[in-house]
């Protein structure tokens, strides 16, 4: 009896005993550390034991994810068993609960509803450093890039920390950035970028006119049947979370310095300068020095960090603080990209 009373008392004590949260970080399954030594970003995550559902694990991680990408601003996740499009889609919305399906500016993956393929352009060029959408009144808070296919060489995805490039740049110049701002100029050009039509997901010129109106951007149609349209945004902002100064924007893939001699020879001889695909000005009109752009251009490369891709490799970034290029390349190389927390530059606070 008296050892039936025992068991009772045991069992009702282990009743008593609340399960304790399994910490995936303790168990060792997945090791968090610098991508190569003496980088600070991106951060990488790998498998450290056995077959690790990094979909499964990031979804009990996720806050881990996210602090580590307002620290570091990008991170890399390499080694898991992430091979297939369905993997990176799962992945992604797991972190980003809502990915945006709509952008303009990508074609769309041959899979998914919320999965684009890579900018189509030219293997043998450079696409130089930029924010996604920093120039619209919405952008990305969060961009995944994924690599399905690496090329055979070159095509890295080069990534800058814009809090970086804020301290380096020269402090009259940043500041007349941030008094001034940017005026972004595109003319829809049919041959030379994506036809208006296409990017607005219509032909009909009202709504395009009255998406333009309710988002501040100017709009012009041309006799031709072409669109042109500018807007203006920050140059320089506080980051929405972190509160730190960034230089954000889009200037490299605007402005005509930053053309190769030969293409932007080609251009301007087909149009007079207000009329080429794209271009950007100060806010106020005024021209930015080719020299300047230059060397802004310059120090985007003397501060980048550009990883060799590894098939099945995932990049997470925090659009607004890290830029990304895409270095030239040989060979086939496929990578896709999702994108989301959407946000709206009306609740941003620009550096003054």
């Amino acid at each position: 009896m008296e050892a039936l009373r025992s068991k009772e008392s045991g069992l009702k004590k282990f009743k008593k005993i609340q399960p304790r949260p399994v910490d995936l970080l303790e168990s060792e399954l997945v090791r968090i550390a610098p991508a190569a030594p003496g980088l600070d970003f991106p951060i990488a995550f790998q498998p450290s034991a056995g077959d690790v559902d990094l979909a499964d694990w990031a979804v009990a991680n996720r806050d881990v994810i996210e602090e580590k990408l307002r620290r570091h601003g990008a991170v890399l996740f390499r080694g898991f068993d992430t091979y297939r499009p369905a993997d990176f889609e799962k992945l992604a919305q797991t972190i980003c609960p809502d990915l945006y399906g709509e952008y303009g500016d990508l074609p769309k993956a041959d899979t998914g509803d919320v999965l684009y393929r890579s900018t189509p352009y030219p293997a043998d060029k450079a696409i130089l450093f930029h924010n996604e959408s920093s120039h619209t009144p919405c952008w990305p808070m969060r961009q995944f890039f994924y690599c399905v296919k690496a090329s055979h060489t070159g095509g890295e995805t080069p990534l800058v920390d814009c809090r970086a490039v804020y301290r380096k740049l020269d402090p009259a110049v940043r500041a007349k950035f941030a008094e001034k701002g940017l005026m972004y100029v595109r003319n829809f050009t049919e041959g030379f970028d994506v036809s208006w039509q296409d990017f607005f997901k219509t032909d009909d010129r009202s709504v395009v006119e009255e998406y333009c109106r309710r988002n501040s951007i100017g709009v012009e149609w041309r006799s031709n049947g072409n669109l042109r349209m500018w807007q203006i945004a920050p140059a320089v902002v506080h980051h929405p979370e972190t509160g730190e100064p960034l230089f954000f924007n889009q200037i490299q893939l605007h402005h005509a310095a930053c053309l190769d001699d030969e293409v932007r020879e080609s251009l301007l001889a087909l149009f007079p300068q207000e009329d080429l695909p794209r271009n950007v000005y100060y806010g106020d009109g005024t021209p930015i020095a080719d020299s300047l752009v230059r060397e802004i251009l310059a120090l985007y490369w003397e501060t980048c960090v550009a990883l060799p891709w590894q098939e099945g490799d995932v990049i997470a970034l925090d659009n607004m603080l890290i830029a990304h290029a895409r270095n030239p390349f040989e060979g086939e190389r496929k990578i896709l990209v999702a994108m989301g927390r959407m946000f709206e530059r009306k609740d941003l606070q620009q550096v003054c």
